[in-house]
């Protein structure tokens, strides 16, 4: 192999690492925006749950929050009063909810839940609300739980609105909370059912 065909091969290889590194910087930048948004909106729905968890604690309802409040949070010298923790990764939080423990009217499990998803390259937040819908038995499975969903919000991250958001989540809270008041879970699931669009259904 001559002078010029090794060049040659040399030349290639330095068009292509060019192209790779400038691949590169794109990605990390877009990978970078994509976990400041995350982190941004990660925080604000965390400190929404944990105040909703708090409004239900009132009237002796007791949901489960995920990440627990000792995770993203500190007490402060208020009673009852706690701060979000600046060192905390809230990029990192992958999912959030809140789930009834309530064992009366078939409301175990019934839950809030916050999640992200890959749409091609598009990354999606999607906020659905999942309610049991009783037991069913199979024959080589035994008794399943069965679950439905409503969606109650989805946006890829570029276009989440939180004004948007915020009103979706609040006729879920708002339909969910009366429903405990009044000790009737038919109000809630008439609500959802009048007001979003249902998912999919699922055993466990």
């Amino acid at each position: 192999m001559g002078p010029s065909e090794r060049a040659g091969k040399n030349d290639w290889f330095a068009e292509l690492d060019a192209e790779l590194e400038e691949k590169t910087q794109k990605i990390v930048k877009d990978v970078e925006k994509l976990n400041t948004q995350r982190g941004e909106i990660n925080r604000t729905l965390i400190e929404d749950f944990a105040k909703i968890n708090d409004r239900f604690q009132k009237i002796d309802v007791h949901l489960i929050m995920e990440p627990a409040k000792n995770v993203f949070s500190q007490p402060t010298s208020m009673p009852e009063r706690y701060a979000m923790r600046e060192d905390f990764d809230y990029a990192g939080v992958k999912n959030i909810q809140l789930v009834d423990r309530t064992q009366e009217q078939g409301r175990m499990g019934d839950s809030l839940k916050v999640w992200y998803y890959n749409d091609g390259l598009t990354m999606r937040l999607r906020i659905v609300f999942e309610h049991s819908e009783g037991e069913r038995y199979y024959k080589h499975a035994g008794w399943k739980r069965m679950f439905g969903q409503f969606i109650i919000y989805d946006s890829s991250l570029d276009e989440v609105d939180m004004d948007d958001l915020h009103s979706a989540l609040g006729e879920v809270v708002k339909a969910w909370y009366e429903s405990h008041l009044r000790r009737n879970r038919e109000l809630l699931i008439a609500a959802l059912t009048e007001k979003f669009e249902k998912g999919e259904s699922f055993t466990e």
